[in-house]
């Protein structure tokens, strides 16, 4: 009988060869048919240049072998940031299938070619607030936020909205990926995987919950 992915993480025989990303996805397509909105939520921790740490809900827009892909406005608290002290963590919880992953690593910029494809696939509205929108700058009131995209779509008309500079996504490479899994009366599961570079093999240990 083949085990699934979960079977084997959970399960305290030889660990050895299990890739988290594949387990990442197992538990995404269960969140994915379960989750009545939004399975893609992710709180997303970042650091000042001062140490304070800041978390805010985002979501996750790809993934890939390399890592968790998000996109923001460089210009935004959380761009800054990140381009300041270009390291992170996330978690997803996923509440209807008592689950939670918890993501930790360095960040790097996405590759233009990236950006501009999700970028292009987002609504035209979406597009032309993104561009519009001073993310984390102070804002008068929310009239003032409805002209700069109403004067943006005037000025661009039929034309395409072309993906601003400032406007690129993040790939967090995982060093540390954590899975948790609800237990009864709190013997939950949980399972860690670590490895020293984002290029190196990883290893596992189950953990106290």
């Amino acid at each position: 009988m083949q085990h699934t992915l979960s079977e084997r993480l959970f399960d305290d025989g030889d660990r050895t060869g299990l890739d988290p990303m594949a387990i990442f996805e197992e538990w995404f397509a269960l969140a994915k048919a379960s989750e009545p909105n939004d399975p893609h939520a992710m709180a997303l921790a970042s650091a000042g240049e001062d140490g304070m740490p800041d978390v805010r809900m985002v979501l996750l827009n790809a993934r890939d072998a390399r890592g968790f892909v998000f996109f923001t406005n460089f210009e935004s608290a959380k761009g800054q940031q990140l381009r300041a002290n270009p390291q992170a963590a996330m978690v997803m919880h996923w509440k209807t299938i008592r689950r939670q992953v918890r993501v930790r690593g360095p960040v790097e910029v996405v590759q233009p070619e990236e950006a501009d494809a999700y970028f292009a696939s987002r609504a035209r509205g979406s597009q032309i607030a993104s561009a519009a929108s001073l993310q984390s700058s102070p804002l008068p009131s929310r009239m003032a936020l409805i002209e700069r995209v109403t004067d943006l779509a005037a000025e661009i008309g039929d034309g395409a909205v072309l993906r601003p500079p400032h406007w690129s996504g993040f790939r967090i490479l995982p060093v540390s990926i954590e899975f948790w899994k609800d237990g009864e009366f709190r013997l939950h599961d949980r399972v860690k995987f670590v490895r020293d570079a984002p290029s190196a093999p990883w290893t596992s240990q189950r953990l106290y919950p």
